[in-house]
């Protein structure tokens, strides 16, 4: 399958899942089962193709939203559907390699608490089916792009590169909501 067509591919499916995200009446956000663990929310270093990012507990991504500019976060309604923010009850550990005290949590409109790394919202993609993978790397979406996050708490621009353990990643090129 060539590049072009993954990045179709990879479109139709999120174009259902932004379809589905419409029909919903929740109106709150959705955290993905990975926000936690029999050991409680982490979040964690770990390294990839784009070098140490930070994870959760289960080590799927978490990203940035460049639209951000402090701990408030921008992105609601069908944007938190396709980006559901990272939210806890309780502050999240801080695993290997991330400062404790850079981990802290704010509350969202919707009066859930999310978890910020140096006063930056986290964010997964529901294009990351499993740990390692980096789908969401690079995305243009809703107003902005969508960077992986450094322990440092500051986003990771590169580009991300496959590899063999059989998690895909992709630059994100080519899409659009």
């Amino acid at each position: 399958m060539t590049r072009k067509q993954i990045a179709t591919a990879a479109s139709m499916g999120l174009i259902a899942l932004v379809a589905a995200g419409c029909g919903s009446s929740g109106g709150g956000s959705s955290t993905p089962a990975a926000a936690s663990s029999s050991s409680g929310p982490a979040v964690a270093s770990s390294s990839t193709s784009l070098g140490t990012i930070v994870v959760d507990a289960k080590g799927r991504t978490l990203y940035q939203f460049a639209k951000d500019t402090g701990k408030q976060s921008t992105c609601s309604g069908a944007c938190a559907s396709n980006w559901p923010p990272y939210t806890a009850t309780t502050k999240p550990a801080a695993g290997s390699g991330v400062s404790a005290g850079a981990i802290s949590l704010v509350k969202r409109a919707d009066g859930a608490k999310q978890v910020t790394l140096d006063g930056h919202p986290l964010y997964y993609f529901t294009g990351d089916q499993s740990a390692g993978q980096l789908n969401g790397q690079g995305v243009d979406a809703f107003g902005a792009k969508w960077w992986a996050v450094a322990p440092s708490g500051t986003s990771v621009t590169g580009t991300a590169k496959s590899d063999n353990s059989g998690s895909s990643s992709s630059g994100g090129g080519g899409y659009s909501y």
